[in-house]
């Protein structure tokens, strides 16, 4: 992958540069918030490694800034503020990932390595239900050929709910897997944005494909030779999908 690391301390810099690098990426340094900008307007990044204590510009406000940019690359937050506040604004922003100073230099490069796989799609590059279409690779979202626009955040949770198809997956769950928070965050950050899925695909005549089921979580049914929706109760961890497509 091609990674801008932002980080205004010069001695962590190198070594994430260094580290970064022995895994075979390409990487970029950057100093300050206003380097950033400058620099993804020159040539974007696969992923973006941001401090949030950046001079001349805040993190946070390097991720609003990069509004309508984002969801064309990934973005792995490193900050010492432990508020949980800070970290669902960043989420919300369009950060994939929240990693908390002092960190592991290998559970960072565990994350950066998720954040690719996530991005790239596992073997199952295509997934499809009831005329929606998503391309894994090329992260489109298409509904009997009508494009549609997600952001990069909403594109990872529907990707979600498609891999797990058939069964009611739960907040916690959710919360775990998609925003790798805590499943006991106090937080509403998945009603919102099902609800945000949801007013997208009405706008195309895709309403009711995310479903809710009481007292369980949201789900995408699966259907069965009756035609009647079907979920699963046994859950299925996305990681072991194998199908080259969900139809």
């Amino acid at each position: 992958m091609r990674v801008m690391v932002a980080e205004d301390d010069g001695a962590l810099s190198v070594f994430l540069k260094k580290a970064l690098e022995l895994e075979g990426n390409t990487v970029r340094l950057v100093t300050d918030g206003a380097g950033v900008l400058e620099g993804i307007e020159e040539d974007m990044p696969d992923l973006l490694v941001l401090d949030l204590g950046l001079p001349r510009m805040d993190g946070v406000d390097v991720l609003r800034a990069l509004h309508g940019q984002i969801d064309l690359m990934s973005v792995l937050v490193l900050s010492g503020r432990s508020q949980l506040s800070e970290k669902i604004e960043c989420l919300n922003l369009g950060a994939d990932d929240y990693l908390l100073k002092p960190f592991s230099m290998y559970e960072l490069l565990a994350r950066c390595k998720a954040i690719g796989r996530r991005r790239m799609g596992s073997s199952a590059g295509l997934l499809q239900c009831a005329g929606l279409r998503m391309d894994r690779i090329k992260r489109s979202v298409s509904y009997h050929e009508e494009l549609l626009d997600f952001t990069s955040k909403e594109f990872t949770l529907l990707e979600y709910l498609l891999l797990q198809k058939g069964r009611a997956v739960s907040r916690r769950e959710l919360l775990q897997n998609v925003w790798q928070m805590s499943p006991d965050a106090g937080t509403n950050v998945v009603d919102v944005y099902v609800n945000y899925l949801r007013r997208k695909l009405s706008a195309v005549g895709a309403s009711g494909l995310v479903q809710t089921m009481r007292g369980e979580g949201y789900g995408i049914a699966a259907k069965q030779n009756d035609g009647l929706p079907r979920f699963a109760t046994m859950p299925i961890d996305a990681r072991y999908q194998t199908a080259l497509e969900v139809a």
